[in-house]
């Protein structure tokens, strides 16, 4: 694509670097074909190729954004999956998230939407404030079927639905402290133990610290470590993504340089994606590069690292058939597509692929209480084509996932983590218990038993 950047304009690092990304393509249009809002709405300003010549228009112009800019920016559910498809190597990430700084710097959203992206900035990255609004949105749940037909409460409709029926109290393995590994040490790593998924999934990082500890690793969750960043990142907000990347950054640090670390593990893959790009973020600034390459460079999913590490032998007859759901920021963010159904075949589940597993399922950060119409028909297609495979539960390496699909249907959703922990010796995940598929095999084995 050819631009008409001036030299001024090229001396900033970011626009320069927009403008790399911006040559790349080729406007061959092969993105259009795996874009979610793309393929749902038809418009070509909702496709990356529509995107690309809009983010264009308006930095080559040095303008402030639009309206018109805006409104087909945050439809964009920053899947990813058009870098998955591009033949050309467009980073479209990184060109888009520059976009979002740029309106985020130079519109002025309305009331009503500046007010719902500051609740959300500061209140989802906070465990205890998280706790605190969840609380609250559990008395007005029952409202949300009401206000979802009233004009302008679409959002807050959204947002009490996705709220969680019970909430459990704070696991005591999500604060700071170092888990030993059972036998002899192979490793030791941090884990990132997240924001939301504290709250809404504490069984996850439980599950986690079992499964590693197991497996003769040391895990430390590390002091002043937190948020990674992602959710106030894809809302233009670079300071406080910056901030919370330092945060992390310093926390880990501080490990490296003590008893030292193997690898930074995550299980949550839309936080595995930003922490990947920390030394990207943080190119520029002289103080913070070198420590954010070197974090970036040591950051694993958890199926990585256990890919890498290799399974223990499981100990119980799993036998379940899973739907695997692969979260776009796994698929396409990092590029980790085998590791999670091999991991689950190996302890003995079936995996079924998903039709257009490419797709988003429509969770994407916030998007899903930023977009409510737009993800509501992405989790409704998700879960057509999810429940298509007849599957005994599914399965997924991202927590957003978990809450939008599981809104859809009633079949069982777990981690990918959780499902490896119990086949290895963990407990059974709570999401199956009273399961009928493991009810009914466990009367096949009685009966095949009281036979013999």
């Amino acid at each position: 694509m050819q631009t008409n950047f001036t030299l001024a304009q090229l001396a900033d690092s970011n626009t320069a670097e927009a403008e790399k990304i911006l040559r790349t393509c080729v406007h061959c249009g092969f993105c259009t074909a795996t874009c979610p809002t793309f393929v749902l709405l038809g418009d070509e300003l909702d496709s990356p190729r529509g995107r690309i010549y809009l983010i264009k228009d308006m930095l080559e112009g040095d303008k402030p954004a639009t309206e018109k800019v805006v409104k087909h920016i945050d439809r964009c559910l920053t899947c990813l999956s058009c870098m998955t498809t591009c033949p050309s190597g467009v980073h479209y990430m990184h060109l888009v998230d520059h976009a979002r700084r740029h309106i985020e710097e130079t519109y002025e959203r309305p009331l009503a939407d500046r007010a719902l992206r500051r609740l959300l900035a500061w209140m989802l990255p906070y465990p205890g404030r998280f706790r605190l609004g969840l609380f609250g949105a559990w008395f007005g749940r029952p409202l949300a079927p009401l206000l979802r037909g009233i004009p302008g409460m679409e959002r807050m409709a959204a947002m009490l639905a996705l709220a969680p029926k019970s909430l459990t109290g704070p696991s005591p393995l999500d604060r700071p402290g170092v888990y030993p590994a059972e036998g002899p040490r192979r490793a030791r790593v941090a884990l990132m133990t997240g924001c939301a998924q504290q709250v809404l999934a504490p069984e996850i990082n439980e599950a986690t610290i079992r499964l590693l500890n197991r497996h003769g690793v040391e895990v430390v969750v590390a002091k002043g470590a937190g948020c990674c960043g992602a959710l106030v990142h894809h809302m233009g907000q670079a300071e406080a993504a910056d901030s919370a990347a330092q945060a992390n950054i310093a926390a880990w640090t501080r490990e490296i340089e003590g008893e030292g670390l193997d690898a930074v593990v995550i299980n949550a893959s839309g936080c595995g994606t930003t922490v990947k790009d920390y030394g990207y973020m943080l190119r520029e600034d002289a103080a913070w590069a070198d420590k954010a390459a070197a974090v970036s460079a040591m950051t694993v999913d958890i199926t990585e690292f256990m890919s890498g590490l290799g399974l223990k032998p499981a100990v119980r007859p799993t036998g379940l058939r899973l739907a695997y759901h692969s979260a776009c920021s796994m698929q396409h963010g990092q590029q980790i597509r085998e590791e999670p159904k091999a991991l689950l075949r190996t302890t003995g589940f079936e995996v079924a692929e998903v039709p257009e597993g490419h797709l988003c399922c429509g969770s994407a950060g916030t998007y899903n209480l930023m977009q409510p119409e737009i993800a509501g028909r992405l989790r409704d297609r998700k879960v057509a084509n999810i429940e298509s495979t007849k599957p005994d539960a599914i399965a997924t390496g991202n927590l957003g996932c978990m809450t939008q699909i599981g809104t859809g249907t009633r079949i069982p959703i777990l981690h990918t983590v959780e499902l490896l922990d119990w086949a290895t010796g963990g407990p059974l995940p709570k999401s199956l218990e009273g399961s009928a598929a493991l009810q009914g095999r466990a009367a096949n084995q009685a009966g095949i038993q009281a036979a013999q």
